[in-house]
């Protein structure tokens, strides 16, 4: 425990044997409850999980849902219905066996199926729900998170200053030349589009998956929603977003060549998170400032693509001439110049006012 609150660390483990052991066994004694995931590995993964189970002899903290029974009356039936519907989100999970022993803090969450990584943290954060765990971290299977970091990464959820935090291993002084550079970029490319799509615009390094995040937030997500694939970080980050949840970012140091075989195809990967920003963008815009509480940067953004988009036309039309050597007539001169400054501005009047409005979610200190 933590200044009082429990702590559970959730492992994501898909063919980890070689590294899953060296993750439990160096994680720091405050953790309550180590949630591996077993995302139907093919390897010994599981074996390996097991045995640290059998031989973890220890005094095990008690986890307690503090959640009661609501009581249906006249002015509460809101209050059922959304207890019901967590409830009732069981057949949305990947299918899992779950296993525990008495005196073990390493609960093993089997996945009947490969539900890849998003699904994983899904099954993890929702055991961690529903058991009433205060301060929830991932920390992958892979031994790429320096468990001596965890104690800062989860000091501001517990102490209640943030609902969540993620670590930051780009502003490291040797993080150019000691990440991976294909990594690097698409990292920093990733980064700036997460900003625009997540509204939290102070973050970068958001491929990171080193994060603690409180159980308000946990409760206040569809948790079972969160993308599969090597979006889900990104994707948690705009959910997160949508609900208000203030953050704070820590600086952390890259940690490689721990024996951690890297499963992603960085070139595949960056083009298909991309696509899921632009989406992800509209969906935060849609929920948040149309549907929940207008605001007129919802107004602008539309107005800038809208006259962007018109702004294409012309600027087509100016092209092939100048290609052809044909005449451009002042109108449509006008028109583009017009349009181009208007769209423009439009646009980063709009993110200026995303970036003030989001100020207040986001904490340095």
């Amino acid at each position: 425990m933590l200044n009082g609150k429990t702590i559970a660390v959730v492992v994501p483990a898909y063919n980890e044997e070689t590294q899953i052991g060296n993750v439990i066994e160096t994680m720091p004694d405050f953790v309550d409850r180590i949630v591996i995931i077993n995302d139907h590995s093919k390897d010994k993964t599981k074996e390996v999980v097991l045995e640290y189970m059998r031989k973890d002899n220890r005094q095990v903290t008690s986890l307690i849902n503090s959640d009661m029974e609501i009581k249906n009356t006249p002015f509460n039936q809101a209050e059922v219905v959304a207890q019901e519907m967590i409830k009732n989100e069981a057949d949305k999970y990947t299918p899992a066996d779950i296993i525990s022993l008495p005196n073990s803090r390493i609960v093993l969450i089997d996945h009947l199926v490969n539900g890849y990584v998003g699904r994983a943290y899904a099954s993890g954060y929702r055991w961690c729900r529903d058991n009433g765990v205060d301060c929830t971290a991932i920390m992958d299977g892979d031994g790429q998170m320096d468990p001596a970091e965890l104690e800062g990464v989860c000091m501001p959820v517990v102490t209640g200053q943030v609902d969540t935090t993620k670590v930051n291993r780009l502003c490291h002084p040797a993080a150019a030349v000691f990440i991976p550079r294909v990594r690097f970029i698409g990292n920093s490319i990733l980064s700036l589009l997460t900003k625009i799509a997540s509204g939290y615009w102070r973050i970068s390094d958001t491929q990171t998956s080193y994060t603690a995040v409180n159980r308000k937030a946990l409760k206040s997500i569809k948790i079972y929603d969160i993308y599969p694939y090597y979006g889900c970080p990104n994707d948690i980050l705009v959910k997160l977003n949508m609900v208000n949840c203030t953050l704070k970012e820590l600086p952390s140091k890259p940690v490689y060549n721990v024996g951690e075989k890297s499963k992603m195809k960085v070139l595949k990967t960056v083009p298909k998170i991309s696509f899921l920003l632009l989406k992800l963008f509209f969906k935060r815009l849609y929920t948040k400032y149309f549907f929940r509480d207008f605001h007129p940067l919802f107004l602008l953004y539309h107005l800038g693509f809208i006259l962007l988009l018109i702004d294409v036309i012309f600027a087509v039309r100016i092209i092939t001439a100048l290609i052809l050597g044909t005449y451009v007539s002042d109108q449509s001169t006008m028109a583009f110049i017009f349009l181009t400054i208007a769209g423009f501005q439009s646009l980063f009047f709009a993110m200026w006012m995303d970036m003030m409005d989001n100020e207040r979610l986001y904490k340095s200190n």
